[in-house]
C-alpha cells in the first residue's frame, strides 16, 4: 500500500502539464506552520526590534507616508496610542500576540493516529491555536461543525487534522474513491491546502489530489479515475466533475469541508455549491469554515449542515494585535504620486498593493517596470500557470512588490509581507479584515497596513471602527512627493501601449467605483474625474459611460436570497449583516 501511495504521489506531484503542481515544487517550504511564520515574521522584523517596547510605540507612531517620502519627518498620528501594538502581550510568547492565539492543549495529546502525529511534529506543529483547539474535538466527535475566526488563525489544520484521521481509522483506500472533499473559493487557496494536506498526510497510505479551473482537465480525470481519497477543488470544476467524469467514485464520501464560505458566496458560486450539495451523499460529516459570518453563510450552512456546532474565537478587534494599521486622506490627483514615492523608497521591503480591477493592476504594473521599478502582479485575467509561478516567486523573495486584485486577499500564507498597501478601498470590512490578513500572519507576527482614502470617502471608516478595526491616521508633506506628475502625462501620451493601458485602467476603476456596495460613500458621480484622471497620467479625462444602472452588484443584488434581503442589513451599526437577536430563521446551534 504504502509503494503505490509513493509512486502514486510521485504521478501526482511531478505532472508536467498541471501548472499548479509543477509551480509548487519552486517552494522550499511547501506549507509554513503557524509556527514557522512566527518564526518568519520574527526575522522579518528584526530590524524593527519588536523585544523593545519602546521602539514599538515609536514605530506605531511614525506616519508611514512620510516615512516612505523621505524617512526623515514624522507625521502625525491622529489615532489614539491605543491603536499600536499592545507591549504586553509581546513577552508572553506561548499565548502568542493576543494574548489567546495558542492554547495549552497539545498536537502531541490528542487522540489522533501515530502517521498524523508524526507528520505535525516534523512541521514543528506543538500547541494547537485556539480555533484548532475548539473544533478538533468536536469534529473527532463526528459533529458537524460552523467555524468562525479571523484570518490566520490556523482554520487549515482545523479541518484537515480530524478529516485525514476519520480515513485512517476506516481504512480507506484508493479504490473507495473520494473520501474527504475540501471547497475553497480560489485556485491559489486550493493549492496551498494541497500543499498543508500533503505534508499532513505523509506518512498515511491515503492519495491526495487537486482539481481546479486552469488545469489540465484530461489529466484530473485520469487522477481521478485511479482514486483520490483526499480531494481538494473549486466549486466551479468540482461540479464539471461530478456532473460528467464517470469514473469519479465519490458515493463514499466521509467528510466535506467548505473553507472560506463567506468567499465563495461572494465570487458568484452560490449556484453552484446548491448543485454540488444536491448531488453529494447526505450521510457525511460537514464542516463550514469561515472567516466572516453572514446572512447568506448561514443560508448555506443550513442546507449543508445537520445541527452543527458552533465554534469561534471571540475577539474585540477583527484584525492581529502585531498589525500596525492606518490610513491616509489622500487628494484623488496624486494617489499615483503618493503611491510613487511610497513603493520607491520601500523597494526594499516585501510590499502587497491592492487594487480594485484587472485593469489597473495590469497598468501600474507595465508602468512601473517600464519605469525601472520592478513589479509583479497577480489578477483574475492572469492565466493559471502565470499566476502560479509569480505567487511561488513572490512567497520565496525576500523583497519584492506584488501588485493584486482581490484574488490575492483569501486565505494564502505568503511569508514575511512587510506591508499591505490598499489603493482602492474594499468593498466592506470583510474585504478589508482579508487584505490585511497577508501580514502579521500566526503567532507573534508583525506587520502594517496602509489605506488610501479620498476625503469624500472618510465615512468608510464608521464601519471600520464598527467593525473593530483600530486604524491611525497618517499625514504626508506634500513636499516630500515625488514630482513626476508632468513626466507621467507626457509619457501617456506618447506611449501608445501605454495609454491604451491607462485609459482601460481609468474605465475599469470607475466601473468598479460605480459598482461598490457602500453608495452612500463610493458614489462614482460625487468623483471629480478631472482629478481621478490625472492619477492616470490624463490631464483631460477619456470618456466613460457612466450609465452603469445595470451593471455591477446590481445583478447580482436581484439575487439576494430572502433571507438576506430583509431583517440584516448592512450598515455602519451592522457591518457584517449578521443576524438580529431575535431572528430565527438561520440554523440552530
Amino acid at each position: 500500500m504504502k509503494g503505490s501511495k509513493d509512486k502514486a504521489r510521485k504521478r501526482l506531484r511531478s505532472e508536467p502539464e498541471n501548472a499548479e503542481i509543477a509551480a509548487k515544487k519552486k517552494r522550499k517550504e511547501p506549507a509554513p506552520s503557524p509556527q514557522a511564520e512566527d518564526d518568519s515574521a520574527a526575522s522579518n522584523s528584526a530590524d524593527e526590534k519588536p523585544q523593545q517596547q519602546q521602539q514599538q510605540q515609536q514605530e506605531a507612531e511614525a506616519a508611514p507616508a512620510a516615512a516612505a517620502a523621505d524617512g526623515s519627518s514624522a507625521a502625525a498620528a491622529a489615532a489614539p496610542a491605543a491603536a499600536a501594538e499592545p507591549s504586553s502581550s509581546d513577552s508572553n510568547a506561548p499565548a502568542g500576540p493576543s494574548g489567546g492565539f495558542f492554547s495549552e492543549v497539545l498536537f502531541e495529546s490528542l487522540d489522533i493516529c501515530e502517521p498524523v502525529k508524526k507528520a505535525l511534529k516534523e512541521m514543528k506543529m506543538e500547541r494547537l491555536t485556539e480555533i484548532q483547539a475548539k473544533s478538533i474535538p468536536r469534529l473527532l466527535e463526528g459533529k458537524d461543525v460552523l467555524g468562525a475566526a479571523k484570518t490566520g488563525s490556523g482554520k487549515t489544520l482545523a479541518f484537515l487534522v480530524p478529516a485525514l484521521e476519520l480515513l485512517y481509522q476506516v481504512k480507506f483506500l484508493p479504490r473507495n474513491g473520494t473520501g474527504v472533499l475540501v471547497i475553497s473559493p480560489t485556485r491559489e487557496l486550493s493549492l496551498q491546502i494541497f500543499e498543508v494536506a500533503a505534508e499532513v498526510a505523509k506518512f498515511l497510505p491515503q492519495t491526495l489530489g487537486l482539481v481546479i479551473g486552469g488545469a489540465n482537465r484530461r489529466s484530473e480525470v485520469e487522477k481521478l479515475n485511479r482514486g483520490i481519497n483526499v480531494l481538494v477543488a473549486t466549486p466551479g470544476r468540482l461540479l464539471d466533475h461530478l456532473q460528467n467524469t464517470r469514473g469519479f467514485v465519490y458515493k463514499n464520501l466521509l467528510s466535506l469541508v467548505i473553507d472560506e464560505a463567506d468567499r465563495i458566496l461572494e465570487i458568484g458560486f452560490e449556484e453552484e455549491m446548491n448543485a454540488i450539495l444536491n448531488l453529494l451523499p447526505k450521510t457525511r460529516q460537514t464542516c463550514l469554515f469561515s472567516a466572516t459570518q453572514t446572512a447568506k453563510v448561514a443560508d448555506l450552512a443550513r442546507l449543508s449542515l445537520k445541527k452543527p456546532v458552533l465554534v469561534q474565537v471571540q475577539n474585540s478587534v477583527a484584525t492581529v494585535s502585531g498589525l500596525q494599521q492606518g490610513f491616509i486622506v489622500c487628494p484623488a490627483e496624486q494617489r499615483f504620486l503618493l503611491l510613487f514615492t511610497f513603493l520607491k523608497k520601500n523597494r526594499d521591503k516585501k510590499v502587497m498593493v491592492f487594487f480594485s480591477s484587472c485593469m489597473s493592476v495590469r497598468f501600474h504594473d507595465e508602468l512601473f517596470n517600464y519605469i525601472d521599478l520592478p513589479t509583479t502582479c497577480i489578477h483574475g485575467k492572469k492565466k493559471q500557470a502565470a499566476r502560479m509561478s509569480t505567487y511561488y516567486e513572490f512567497c520565496e523573495a525576500e523583497k519584492g512588490i506584488l501588485l493584486c486584485t482581490d484574488v490575492a486577499a483569501r486565505g494564502l500564507d505568503i511569508p514575511k509581507v512587510d506591508w499591505i498597501v490598499q489603493v482602492d478601498p474594499p468593498d466592506d470590512p470583510r474585504e478589508y479584515i482579508h487584505r490585511v490578513g497577508r501580514t502579521a500572519r500566526g503567532a507573534g507576527g508583525r506587520g502594517k497596513a496602509l489605506m488610501f482614502l479620498m476625503p469624500e470617502e472618510l465615512g468608510f471608516l464608521r464601519y471600520l471602527k464598527k467593525a473593530g478595526v483600530p486604524l491611525n491616521e497618517y499625514s504626508f508633506p506634500a513636499s516630500k512627493l515625488a514630482n513626476v506628475q508632468t513626466q507621467l502625462e507626457r509619457l501617456i501620451e506618447k506611449n501608445y501601449y501605454l495609454h491604451k493601458s491607462s485609459r482601460d485602467a481609468y474605465r475599469s476603476y470607475l466601473h468598479a467605483y460605480a459598482s461598490h456596495g457602500l453608495k452612500d460613500i463610493f458614489n462614482v458621480y460625487n468623483l471629480d474625474l478631472q482629478r481621478v484622471a490625472r492619477a492616470f497620467g490624463f490631464s483631460v479625462p477619456p470618456k466613460v459611460d457612466l450609465n452603469l444602472k445595470a451593471k455591477g452588484r446590481t445583478a447580482a443584488d436581484k439575487k439576494k436570497s430572502k433571507c438576506n434581503a430583509s431583517g440584516h442589513k448592512f450598515s455602519a451599526a451592522n457591518p457584517y449583516g449578521v443576524r438580529a437577536p431575535g431572528d430565527k430563521r438561520q440554523f440552530c446551534h
